[in-house]
């Protein structure tokens, strides 16, 4: 359907930043509830939690007997307190795939289980030229870094009786960037760019008073990036969307100005005929988009599969680049991948 693209595109980048500012490192949902609550009465939707702490959002349709599927992940890469070192500083686990050279330097908070925050920055072990000799060419990885507080500590009762313990959470810096150019340049936009794409759907579907045939169910999965997301799903879905970021790189045709459409990943081939289908609608509708494969990479279809869902899947999303460190796409994907989003929802 044809929308104002300069209306709803600015809906959708407001939308990234409200979700960008709100930590949700994968399991820790405590935050981003408020927020998607918000969002989905503003927008006449029911949400309700699931037993672990996913999310569901329902727009209602014509017919309840069956519903549409669509799905993406507001879990973010992040870390946990591994243990507190002589010093009082904090080693610590990552929580997904974190590529942990990009986090050199970077700023980030810690949040205790009684929700107190303290800022830091993660460090090498070697973090001066002037100092040490390895300071170049140490291994950036969770064994040869740690996060330097912003307190006065000297040693590990100092930081615990900041209320600091092994397992609290370890929540990295966005620095969320919109360009006059059109790029969003941020950490995570995997995932919460696709929420976004989908709930820019919904806004411009409610906008225009279409009430689809039938029901629409939105999950918003909390535990994608460590690989369980979508295990659960409602039942009598008809097929399942996932929403997820196109990679850019080796051999791939997409790049930030792409929708892309997977047609495999390292978890197998998508469903043979609805990615066929998704593919039509978006040559049909002159949408610039490619059709790739992804080697290291899973999706919520993957997570549902896996828990044994017999429910067709297929996979789309705006390329990426750099993901999993400095990511950034463009307005041009984010339409794109909205525009699709729509025609597989029958709009």
């Amino acid at each position: 359907m044809k929308f104002d693209r300069e209306k709803y595109l600015s809906y959708c980048f407001e939308t990234v930043k409200r979700l960008m500012d709100v930590p949700s490192p994968s399991g820790y949902s405590r935050e981003i509830a408020s927020l998607l609550a918000d969002i989905a009465s503003e927008q006449g939707l029911s949400l309700e939690a699931t037993k672990k702490s996913c999310f569901l959002m329902t727009y209602e349709g014509k017919s309840h007997d069956s519903a549409l599927g669509v799905a993406a992940h507001c879990d973010t890469l992040g870390a946990m307190v591994r243990s507190i070192d002589g010093n009082g500083n904090l080693n610590f686990a990552p929580v997904g795939g974190v590529l942990c050279n990009s986090l050199d330097g970077e700023y980030c908070f810690v949040i205790t289980r009684e929700g107190k925050r303290y800022t830091g920055t993660i460090l090498s072990r070697s973090p001066s030229v002037h100092v040490y000799s390895d300071a170049r060419s140490r291994s950036r990885d969770a064994d040869n870094m740690y996060v330097r507080l912003d307190e006065n500590v000297k040693c590990a009762a100092d930081t615990r009786a900041l209320g600091i313990e092994n397992g609290d959470y370890i929540c990295f810096d966005p620095k969320t960037v919109i360009t006059e150019s059109g790029y969003l340049k941020s950490r995570f936009i995997d995932d919460k760019a696709s929420v976004a794409c989908i709930l820019t759907a919904f806004k411009i579907m409610k906008d225009a008073g279409i009430v689809p045939e039938k029901d629409i169910k939105f999950l918003v999965s909390m535990y994608e990036e460590v690989g369980h997301g979508a295990a659960f799903v409602p039942a009598g879905l008809e097929s399942m969307l996932a929403v997820d970021m196109g990679c850019i790189g080796k051999d791939l045709k997409c790049d930030e100005h792409t929708l892309s459409i997977c047609a495999k990943d390292a978890g197998g081939p998508y469903d043979y005929e609805l990615t066929s289908k998704l593919i039509e609608m978006a040559k049909a509708a002159e949408l610039p988009y490619c059709v790739d494969l992804y080697p290291y990479y899973g999706s919520d279809v993957g997570a549902m599969w896996r828990a044994g869902h017999d429910v067709p899947g297929a996979l789309i999303g705006p390329g990426v680049h750099a993901s999993h460190g400095m990511e950034r796409t463009h307005a041009d994907a984010l339409v794109a991948t909205v525009e699709l989003i729509l025609m597989y929802l029958g709009v």
